[in-house]
């Protein structure tokens, strides 16, 4: 039986900004996304006479509400190719924590498949393929930092981030991305916050000054241990910090690796009075 094992990263948003609501539902956002070196561990397993999933996390369903299973059945489907595919997930990326993981599971589906199968599809075409199961997974074929628009699926390379050290801090509980959405406010949202990459490469001290979230407001008035977290991070000398997408998790930017290392270190002995999942990791640039 042939496998294939795909390294599946994290995410964290810079910047996110709501810019409306459209008739169908989704959100329009304008959004600076990069991957991270926190991964979890696809596994495909071929010849197999139907797809299935199973993942090392508990509450990881293992059924068709899978993304990744959806990734699986929409590239079989699309292609007409009558196999199916066993799909391990060794999770490590916290779950429903505004990373990405679950999106990110279903990228490394979709190029594992393609890659076992001969590159039947082009780049576009996978494209598609992923927009179709949800709206974050093409930024996860997408393969560098980058500037999203629309519903997350108009994808503008940026270049300018430089290696930053991540302190990322994620509390133990789940906060669920269409919760968030339903209870936002966007007559709240700071309409006046407008990313530009100029910014970045004019002067990348500036990175305090276009950091932002506008689910913020709805997470941290719901769990306000995440304004907590953040304090620490700053105050433990982190360049700036965020909570990333819907969260809870947030991280701190550090340009001095030995500064991130003693920020966590910080970090780890308080968290033995909060339930905290910490991380040391760094930007994942191409």
């Amino acid at each position: 039986m042939k496998t294939l094992a795909i390294p599946s990263p994290a995410k964290i948003n810079l910047f996110l900004k709501v810019v409306g609501r459209r008739p169908d539902g989704y959100h329009e956002i304008i959004t600076l996304i990069s991957r991270i070196r926190l991964f979890d561990t696809v596994v495909l397993a071929f010849d197999q006479p139907s797809t299935s999933v199973k993942c090392s996390h508990p509450g990881v369903p293992e059924d068709r509400s899978n993304l990744a299973y959806r990734a699986a059945s929409l590239f079989f489907d699309t292609l007409s190719i009558h196999d199916g595919v066993a799909i391990s997930i060794d999770k490590v990326i916290p779950v429903a924590s505004g990373l990405g993981g679950g999106s990110s599971n279903a990228a490394a589906v979709l190029m594992g498949l393609n890659r076992h199968y001969g590159l039947p599809s082009s780049d576009g075409e996978l494209m598609e393929i992923a927009l179709k199961v949800g709206a974050d997974v093409p930024f996860f074929l997408f393969g560098h930092v980058a500037v999203a628009r629309g519903i997350g699926n108009d994808l503008e390379v940026c270049e300018d981030l430089p290696p930053l050290s991540v302190v990322l801090v994620c509390p133990r509980f789940e906060v669920h991305t269409a919760w968030v959405y339903e209870n936002l406010n966007l007559g709240l949202t700071n309409s006046d916050k407008n990313f530009k990459m100029r910014s970045l490469k004019q002067d990348f001290s500036r990175v305090k000054h276009f950091l932002f979230n506008d689910l913020e407001q709805v997470t941290i008035g719901k769990f306000p241990e995440i304004k907590t977290i953040k304090n620490a991070l700053l105050d433990l000398g982190a360049e700036a910090a965020l909570m990333s997408g819907s969260g809870p998790s947030v991280f701190g930017l550090f340009k001095d690796a030995q500064q991130a290392t003693k920020a966590i270190h910080s970090i780890i002995s308080l968290r033995r009075r909060a339930r905290w999942d910490t991380f040391l990791v760094e930007l994942l640039l191409p």
